[in-house]
């Protein structure tokens, strides 16, 4: 299976702290990679370094490559701008343009890259995108209407179909149903296997039967104690790393025992 993200002794700081140590991690295209592992092991700081999103923070900077078919996203001349739109992101509380309409929440992505385009031709991108975050039956009457009015479980679809609009190559989603209630959870959930065979997904997750449910492969994140660096203990399909992890520090959090 050809690589789409590949991750090379990736050392991540904040200032002169170094939050995340030592990861070497590919993410195949066409599947979902499920990050784990307990509250500050750096999981969601390795997800911020996939799309440079991590470097906005002042002082924040990352050692090591990050490669996206091949080519390095923090090289030289590397416009952190263009890698964002083709590596796009969910945060985990969903967060529309409250002054914006549903329509122009799709579109705002689009818009912000500059792409001028006739009304018919937003039209279209604002239907397949909502069609493609599986909202579009549900808001299709009232695409003027704020998008800040949706539920919980639709303000998430919105921005994935806001993420969607600019036709990323890699979808990042930073714990995207913790917000949200068992149906919109198994919602998003049942979304995030319909997008993979278009995208390749990496997703931040606390909940263990979410992982197992979504994911095809999952990487478990650790640190050694209190101020240490987050650490990278073993990836592999998301079957082996449940069922016959080889360290015991995964096995431990899998099982409960801690975390």
């Amino acid at each position: 299976m050809s690589k789409s993200v590949e991750l090379q002794d990736v050392d991540i700081y904040y200032g002169t702290f170094k939050a995340v140590e030592g990861v070497s991690l590919t993410v195949a295209k066409n599947a979902v990679t499920a990050f784990i592992g307990p509250s500050g092991c750096g999981k969601s700081t390795v997800l911020r370094t996939i799309n440079r999103m991590h470097e906005v923070i002042p002082g924040a900077y990352v050692k090591g490559k990050v490669l996206l078919n091949g080519e390095d996203i923090y090289g030289t001349g590397v416009d952190p701008v263009n890698v964002r739109r083709t590596i796009g992101m969910v945060f985990q509380r969903p967060n529309p343009f409250p002054t914006m309409s549903i329509a122009e929440n799709v579109l705002a992505g689009v818009r912000l890259a500059g792409e001028r385009m006739s009304k018919s031709d937003a039209e279209a991108v604002v239907e397949e995108s909502l069609r493609g975050a599986n909202l579009w039956e549900e808001v299709k009457d009232r695409l003027d209407r704020p998008g800040s009015g949706l539920s919980g479980g639709q303000q998430q679809r919105l921005c994935i179909a806001r993420a969607i609009a600019v036709k990323p190559d890699v979808l990042l989603m930073d714990e995207p149903c913790s917000a949200l209630d068992p149906i919109s959870t198994l919602a998003i959930e049942d979304l995030i296997r319909e997008l993979v065979e278009d995208y390749t997904i990496v997703i931040v997750t606390h909940n263990m039967q979410q992982a197992g449910r979504v994911s095809d492969t999952t990487a478990f994140f650790n640190l050694a104690g209190v101020g240490q660096p987050g650490r990278l203990v073993e990836s592999g399909t998301t079957s082996d790393i449940f069922s016959h992890p080889k360290e015991q520090a995964t096995e431990d959090y899998i099982s409960g025992r801690f975390g």
